[in-house]
Formats: structure tokens, C-alpha cells, sequence
């Protein structure tokens, strides 16, 4: 247990937020950071994933997010669902198949106006090739796995 609080405030650290402002501060949870920290807004909007900011910080569905601008974080703020990515970030490919692994941030694809990101780039043309199947497979998983 200690363990994982001095990780939290390692990473926290590194983030920014220990030290951030107190309006950044309310945007900002005790959670893992997602994407690697990349902006899930970019992938919709510039067509490709964007380094984020710990200056531009939203909490989501247990889970924190980093944003390019102000502008992107407004736009996920106001509607999240439609930004953030499946599976709170995870691999949809390894969600499929019942297991947590963090995705690679380059390696995603959009399907259904969804954002989904992969352990490696492998997994794109794996998942495009049979999308529905590895995204009820995942959804399924995701439920029981949402929590841990």
C-alpha cells in the first residue's frame, strides 16, 4: 500500500499537480494518467495523437487526461463519452481477451465514431479486420474488468 501511494505522488509529480494551481487541481484525480498522457481530442480533431500538457488536465471515468489546450480540454469536458477513448486507454485487443494492458498511443484506430488504442501497432489491422467481434469480446471483459 505504501508502495503504490509514493508511486501516485511520484507520478503526480511528474505530472505537474502537486504543485499545480488550485483550478487544475480540481480536474485532476488520484488515477492513473491515460494515453500516456497523449489528448484523446486530438485524435479527432488533428487526425493523430498529441503529446498533452499537465498544464490542460481533466479526470474521467478513473482516469486523468492530458490535453494539448485549454480548447481540448473544454471540448472532452463537455462531452467525454464521445472522446475518450474505450476501455479508459487499455489495449482493446488484450481487453478482448480478458486481460488489462496499457495501450501504445500510436497505435489506435477510430471505428463508429470510437476511439480505440492497441499494445502495438500490430493490433490495428488485427482489430480492423474483425472490429465488432474483438470490440463485444472487449466490452464484455470491460465490465468485469472496469473496476480492477
Amino acid at each position: 500500500m505504501r508502495y503504490v501511494y509514493r508511486r501516485r505522488l511520484i507520478m503526480a509529480a511528474i505530472c505537474g499537480c502537486v504543485f499545480a494551481p488550485a483550478t487544475r487541481a480540481q480536474n485532476w484525480s488520484p488515477g492513473r494518467v491515460a494515453l500516456s498522457g497523449y489528448d484523446p481530442v486530438s485524435y479527432f480533431t488533428v487526425g493523430h495523437p498529441e503529446k498533452g500538457s499537465p498544464r490542460f488536465t481533466h479526470a474521467f471515468d478513473g482516469a486523468n487526461y492530458l490535453f494539448v489546450s485549454e480548447e481540448h480540454r473544454r471540448l472532452f469536458a463537455a462531452d467525454p463519452v464521445r472522446y475518450a477513448p474505450q476501455f479508459n486507454g487499455y489495449c482493446a485487443i488484450s481487453m478482448s481477451q480478458g486481460i488489462k494492458n496499457e495501450a501504445d498511443p500510436g497505435a489506435w484506430a477510430i471505428r463508429n465514431g470510437k476511439l480505440f488504442v492497441f499494445g502495438s501497432k500490430e493490433g490495428v489491422p488485427q482489430f480492423n479486420a474483425n472490429p465488432d467481434m474483438i470490440a463485444g469480446d472487449a466490452n464484455a471483459a470491460w465490465v468485469k474488468l472496469k473496476s480492477n
